[in-house]
């Protein structure tokens, strides 16, 4: 004999799955409200919607996404580098030089914008935009080094990852921006 499914459950049921939908669909608001204050919207919002953790973020914890994305673009970026680094000639020792010292400054990138976290745990904005404009400021200091080397060209593919960087940079700077407010 089936029993009939009570109304009460029913409306539990429904109570349930429209304040998950309210939630993402808010959190949707918030994502895309917080990128239009940045210079990058597109990038923002398909970096902060692909993060698993956005729909439970508020405005802090979408900078702190936006601030691993960051670091990890650094810290591949340094390893590539790095790569490259021992597979450059080994007689070519200026090179070698120029790759290591460009490996380094995306690493120290990746150690600024570390420290943008713990500035954004302890609420200290300034803190947090100096250390994002220095994560910003350290692929220009490659792209120098290579300038300087005489006969070097500065590689495609790390340029195409110093526009990448500087650009999530910015998506944060916004972010701080609002959050300073």
């Amino acid at each position: 004999m089936a029993k009939a499914t009570s109304p009460i459950f029913l409306l539990l049921i429904l109570v349930i799955q429209s304040s998950t939908t309210l939630s993402v669909k808010s959190n949707t608001t918030i994502i895309e409200t917080t990128c239009k204050t940045t210079n990058y919207y597109h990038l923002c919002v398909s970096a902060l919607k692909s993060d698993p953790r956005s729909p439970t973020a508020d405005t802090k914890g979408l900078a702190a996404i936006m601030v691993g994305v960051g670091m990890k673009s650094a810290t591949t970026t340094a390893t590539y580098i790095a790569g490259n680094h021992t597979a450059a000639a080994t007689n070519d020792t200026v090179l070698k030089k120029v790759f290591k010292d460009c490996s380094d400054k995306y690493t120290l990138a990746a150690d600024s914008l570390r420290l943008t976290v713990q500035d954004l745990d302890d609420e200290d904005y300034d803190y947090a935009y100096m250390h994002v404009l220095a994560a910003e400021d350290y692929p220009n200091v490659c792209r120098n080094i290579f300038r300087r080397a005489k006969g070097l060209v500065y590689p495609v593919e790390i340029r195409r990852r110093e526009v990448s960087l500087r650009r999530i940079c910015g998506v944060v700077s916004g972010i701080l921006d609002r959050l300073a407010e």
